[in-house]
């Protein structure tokens, strides 16, 4: 009998070929220092373009956004050049493949700031422990602690607010079959959502609904240039790395489902903190995101095959997503049709360069 997992599904108005998806990946293989997509980043997702769904890399709406060397862009003409070369190789393929859009906040550096300025947050506290990926003088890149950041004024925050809406125009542009807002693991939204990182005393901090205005902001802004069907976010409630410590994620992740659900967007994908050593999310959790969200919900964090056939089984999940799995398995799809067996991911590569660990990985059929 077929798997579940393996079956199709609608996701707005768009048919996936079934409910493997591939977990957005920062990778760090863009062509520097503009952060152009290559012909090598078009191989790399073509090779998985059988999975029902690919999300792109994080990719920042602006340099100040950045916190990761060689990690993808799309705020210029030649990004969103290079974006399409990946589209089309991906639907050439008959793949479906979605834009994660993302502003890193305060885990950044001032190497990739204006004028060498600070990092922006919702307010001056540092990811104490965290660190980012910069270039040091002699061209090779180096993990460094963030610095520590400023705190964003109400101008600064409208215009990040029309970087998401040009970049997800952009994204429209290039190609991609959805857009998605990247409101997780421990960025700029999720900082703003967070009790411990958002201390600010405006429209944009205290209470849970004006923590949560931005990330809403964001998502009305890329709906002007986004139809609704076509449109995703990410969340991570319990996160807790990158300096995230809420005192209220289930709060702040039912009132956003429900929040998403009154806009008709097409799925919500749920980043389950168990992947980074934290809790894992409760069945009651799952069942309550449930009843708050209407559209497609994929779970990402730590899942197997077996695991991810009785979560779409279970009615709690529509599609689930593999991150370190589609890393080493170009033809996921086809290895989880047939029990395996599955590479290994060599981490040693996970953030370097060439195409050694990206797209040297064998298929089955070349194993």
């Amino acid at each position: 009998m077929e798997l579940k997992l393996l079956t199709p599904l609608k996701t707005g108005d768009v048919k996936l070929a079934n409910r493997v998806v591939m977990a957005p990946l920062t990778r760090c293989r863009t062509a520097e220092p503009d952060n152009v997509p290559t012909e090598l980043n078009a191989e790399y997702y073509a090779q998985r373009a059988s999975a029902g769904l690919i999300i792109s890399e994080a990719t920042q709406i602006s340099r100040s956004g950045q916190g990761y060397a060689g990690s993808a862009g799309l705020y210029t003409d030649a990004q969103e050049a290079g974006w399409k070369k990946v589209v089309d190789a991906v639907h050439a393929k008959g793949g479906k493949m979605s834009a994660q859009l993302w502003h890193v906040g305060r885990m950044s550096h001032a190497y990739f700031q204006e004028k060498g300025g600070a990092p922006v947050a919702p307010s001056a506290i540092a990811a104490e422990g965290s660190k980012c990926n910069i270039v040091l003088d002699n061209g090779t890149h180096a993990f460094v602690p963030c610095d520590k950041p400023r705190a964003l004024s109400i101008e600064e925050i409208g215009k990040i607010v029309g970087q998401y809406r040009d970049s997800a125009a952009r994204a429209v542009r290039a190609g991609f079959d959805f857009v998605e807002e990247h409101a997780a693991n421990g960025y700029l939204l999720q900082q703003f959502q967070a009790t411990n990182t958002n201390r600010r005393t405006d429209k944009y901090g205290g209470p849970l609904v004006n923590r949560a205005r931005l990330t809403l902001e964001v998502l009305d802004a890329m709906l002007e240039v986004v139809d609704k069907e076509k449109l995703g976010v990410r969340l991570s409630p319990y996160f807790n790395i990158n300096g995230i410590a809420d005192a209220e994620p289930e709060q702040m992740a039912l009132y956003l489902a429900d929040e998403f659900s009154k806009r008709g967007i097409a799925y919500l994908s749920i980043a389950e903190p168990s992947w980074v050593g934290g809790i894992s999310l409760t069945e009651t959790f799952k069942k309550k995101i449930r009843e708050a969200f209407s559209g497609v919900l994929i779970y990402a964090g730590e899942y197997t095959p077996e695991k991810a056939e009785e979560a779409v089984n279970s009615g709690l999940a529509d599609a689930i997503g593999f991150g370190r799995l589609y890393i080493a398995n170009p033809d996921l799809v086809e290895r989880i049709r047939q029990g395996g067996p599955y590479n290994v991911p060599d981490r040693s590569t996970f953030y370097t360069a060439g195409s050694k660990g990206y797209t040297d990985y064998p298929a089955l059929s070349k194993t």
